[in-house]
């Protein structure tokens, strides 16, 4: 760590007659990419450069001239409101930090750069990654960024080509050319909404702030793992989300390609060997969509492809409905998914299900009607196929004790469920 202060002195020194040169990066989109929340990559990022300031300010440089010298790197995610807020939280505690070591004002102005999210970026139905790294890059620019990267659609699936880079350069362009945000300056000042979400996202990321000085600054919460233990809880607990879809990614856990391929499209992009052993704990970059698409490359890796299909019956805006929602469940994990306008009885659509090779027969119908239907379809099916009830119908305990076990809602764990199905099928 001296060792690096010092480097860290040299190159400030020598940076000094450069006004406009940052030589110091603070990189809190690490944090980003990692799957922490906003209020975590705030405090932790401002934590991160306060560390800069307090070494180098008791090595003896001036605080107004290693606050210049400083350039934050922030990742920007798809919450589109709060990432506005984000950065304009951001220049005003970084104000409050370099204000603490009574530099002047026009040193304690954030420079920032931002990269778009690859937390969220997805290999199934990828260009909706493009919609994602546009809403990022506009809500970037809306802050007030100084410079900005999109990162091209395909990145997490393979090197990016000259296209997926033009799109992600053009990106930027469409906002300046044809949005004209050139030409405007704090377009969200005054907007009650995003300055009370400022007040309150700038809180809690003082707060976070506050802990990690606590430690003994940014430096020794790394040493001790504090930081990357928040963000790792962060991260489960939204991969925890996206399971349950209480957090949607688009394409992955929602309204899924249904007949997409993707496992010839992805490359084995190579890893650089560390031979450095680690000496702290270190981050994960596991991806928000990452389960799913391990689940879903399962499927398509498998010897026979799942079919499910849909017995839809009785009331028709109930079965609709449901045979719509189990056919997106499904379909998440890669399976044929197979729906039907309606049958008369159940023993027929059963017969149709068993002549199609469905492995999963879904019923499809009104909670009032499950009570008899459930039970007959049951009974038809014989155990040849996986039996499921599409809803949480009253009757559920009944139906349970008749040996009916399978039933898929909106409070199901998605991911837990078909993981389930597949360990049953493949």
């Amino acid at each position: 760590a001296e060792n690096i202060g010092a480097s860290m002195a040299e190159a400030v020194k020598a940076a000094e007659s450069l006004p406009k040169l940052r030589v110091l990066g603070v990189n809190p989109y690490i944090f980003n990419n990692a799957g922490s929340y906003l209020a975590q990559e705030l405090g932790f990022g401002l934590a991160y450069g306060n560390e800069y300031l307090r070494q180098l300010t008791e090595a003896g440089l001036p605080a107004a001239l290693v606050a210049k010298k400083i350039k934050f790197n922030f990742g920007v995610g798809a919450n589109y409101f709060m990432e506005i807020a984000k950065f304009r939280a951001a220049r005003l505690l970084w104000a409050k930090i370099v204000d603490a070591y009574q530099a002047d004002k026009e040193s304690a102005k954030m420079t920032i750069h931002a990269i778009t999210s690859e937390w969220n970026q997805t290999i199934f139905d990828a260009h909706v990654n493009l919609l994602r790294s546009q809403t990022e890059a506009m809500s970037a620019t809306l802050a007030g960024v100084d410079s900005l990267t999109v990162l091209p659609f395909d990145k997490s699936y393979k090197t990016s080509d000259d296209i997926s880079e033009r799109i992600a350069r053009n990106q930027q362009l469409l906002l300046k050319e044809e949005c004209h945000f050139d030409k405007i300056v704090d377009p969200s000042a005054g907007s009650y909404y995003i300055e009370n979400l400022t007040v309150a996202l700038a809180q809690e990321a003082w707060s976070n702030f506050l802990k990690v000085e606590e430690k003994g600054g940014f430096y020794a919460a790394v040493k001790e793992g504090f930081i990357q233990a928040e963000i790792q809880t962060s991260s489960t607990t939204r991969a925890n989300a996206i399971a349950s879809r209480k957090e949607i990614l688009l394409g992955t856990n929602q309204y899924p390609n249904f007949n997409e391929q993707a496992a010839s499209k992805i490359e084995t992009l190579a890893q650089k060997a560390s031979h450095a052993e680690a000496t702290i704990q270190t981050l994960t970059f596991n991806r928000g969509g990452d389960q799913f698409e391990t689940l879903r490359l399962s499927t398509e890796k498998a010897a026979k492809r799942p079919k499910a299909f849909m017995l839809t019956i009785g009331n028709l805006a109930f079965r609709l409905a449901r045979a719509q929602f189990s056919c997106n469940f499904f379909a998440c994990a890669g399976y044929e998914v197979i729906d039907n306008l309606g049958f008369k009885t159940v023993e027929e659509g059963v017969a149709a299900a068993q002549k199609a090779n469905a492995d999963i027969i879904v019923l499809c119908s009104s909670d009032d009607e499950y009570a008899e239907l459930a039970p007959a379809a049951f009974k038809a099916i014989g155990g040849k196929q996986l039996f499921v009830v599409a809803g949480a119908p009253a009757c559920m305990d009944e139906l349970k004790a008749q040996g009916i076990e399978h039933f898929v809602n909106v409070r199901s764990n998605v991911l837990e469920t078909l993981k389930a199905f597949n360990a049953k099928l493949i």
